[in-house]
């Protein structure tokens, strides 16, 4: 068995090695500082009591120091250098790995106890958008799972989450029932929010968001390519972040207005339906919520397409939506309109795209649903397979 003297000197060696060739020293321990001073202290035959009378600790401080329930600190590590030999250096990277190992097999432990917390998770369709990595969620893997999970929301535990986040449903306002789960729009929103917080902007300026919008309302006749970085500098230079977010089936949400701070505003879209008319429509939506309603709410909104709850908030921004998009004094000009170059000369007189002529037709059962589609521009995420 090699002595300890030698260990100590092969160990002080290692670490002189690595510090002139500028690597770390991060030997992986498994056992404590605790341990090799035991050790040492056999193969000198000094008692625990001799050890403590030339370190100047109580007996039951070195039987903890032992034992690893003391840790040893700076001042411990420089007596152990003058009295069992190698470095303070050492002797505090030698604590501190056993520390990290420990806390390591305690976070494993944990990480195995919180695999029930993936239930109430969109974990599929994270890991599909590559959120997280990709893995079969298997019982071996479910633990680094949960890890990267944690990451993803910025929270130390399940406990966290749920304070943080399934503690927002106080402030959420749903326009549909099926808006339930609560995991799936905290996924939704939390990519919302890692995307706005790359984003810097003023404080936010009512007057200048208005302004804003109504220049964004001129923006319905650009592609996609050209009014997508328009839109979200002039939402930006007002205090509001606009980001589009791919959607997460169980969430049940195409867009959503909220406050992130006092000052800071966030309209998180999710290309719901794939359309331009759709896209206008829930924006100047979202963009009536924060001109016109509560900071404390998170107004969770998904296209008029069933059942829907219809507060008076809800009702509120779809009315200013719709007279923004197409002023009342065109509406019963709106209700005679026929034909194709009907709705083009409608459109262009009112400044606006001809998809969102026909898309209120639709939805006012003015014209079949079918009919005139071919207005309507689809909108896909970069690298989005499209159907």
């Amino acid at each position: 068995m090699i002595g300890h003297k030698l260990l100590l000197f092969v160990l002080f060696s290692l670490e002189i090695t690595m510090t002139k060739t500028n690597q770390p020293f991060t030997p992986d321990w498994v056992s404590s500082p605790g341990d090799t001073i035991a050790d040492v202290l056999e193969e000198r035959d000094w008692t625990q009591a001799e050890l403590a009378e030339r370190l100047g600790y109580s007996i039951k401080h070195i039987s903890l120091l032992i034992n690893g329930k003391a840790p040893i600190n700076e001042e411990t590590a420089l007596k152990l250098e003058r009295v069992l030999g190698s470095t303070a250096a050492f002797w505090l990277r030698y604590e501190a790995q056993y520390r990290a190992a420990l806390a390591r097999k305690e976070e494993e432990n944990r990480l195995k106890e919180w695999t029930s917390w993936l239930d109430n998770l969109p974990v599929k369709e994270l890991m599909n958008q590559g959120v997280i990595p990709n893995c079969r969620l298997i019982a071996k893997n479910k633990p680094g799972v949960v890890k990267s999970l944690l990451h993803f929301f910025g929270v130390a535990s399940p406990d966290e989450w749920r304070s943080c986040y399934a503690g927002m449903e106080v402030s959420f306002r749903r326009t549909r029932k099926e808006q339930s789960d609560v995991g799936a729009i905290s996924a939704w929103l939390r990519l919302g929010e890692i995307e706005a917080e790359k984003l810097d902007c003023p404080k936010y300026s009512k007057p200048k968001f208005e302004k804003a919008v109504r220049e964004i309302r001129t923006l319905t006749l650009l592609s996609p390519e050209e009014f997508e970085p328009k839109i979200q500098h002039l939402c930006r230079e007002a205090g509001v972040v606009l980001v589009l977010v791919q959607s997460i089936k169980r969430a049940h949400v195409s867009g959503v207005a909220r406050w992130l701070n006092p000052h800071k505003a966030l309209i998180q879209l999710s290309l719901y339906g794939k359309t331009n008319d759709r896209f206008w429509f829930n924006f100047f939506h979202e963009a009536a919520h924060i001109l016109l309603h509560n900071k404390e709410n998170i107004f969770l909104d998904e296209w008029d397409n069933g059942e829907s709850l219809e507060s008076e908030q809800e009702q509120e921004a779809n009315q200013w939506a719709r007279k923004f998009l197409i002023p009342p004094e065109y509406e019963r000009e709106l209700t005679q309109l026929q034909s194709k170059n009907d709705v083009i000369n409608f459109a262009e007189r009112i400044s606006i795209h001809p998809a969102i002529v026909v898309g209120r037709l639709q939805h006012d059962h003015l014209i079949d649903p079918s009919w005139m589609n071919s207005f309507k521009v689809s909108l896909y995420f970069q690298g989005e397979e499209v159907e």
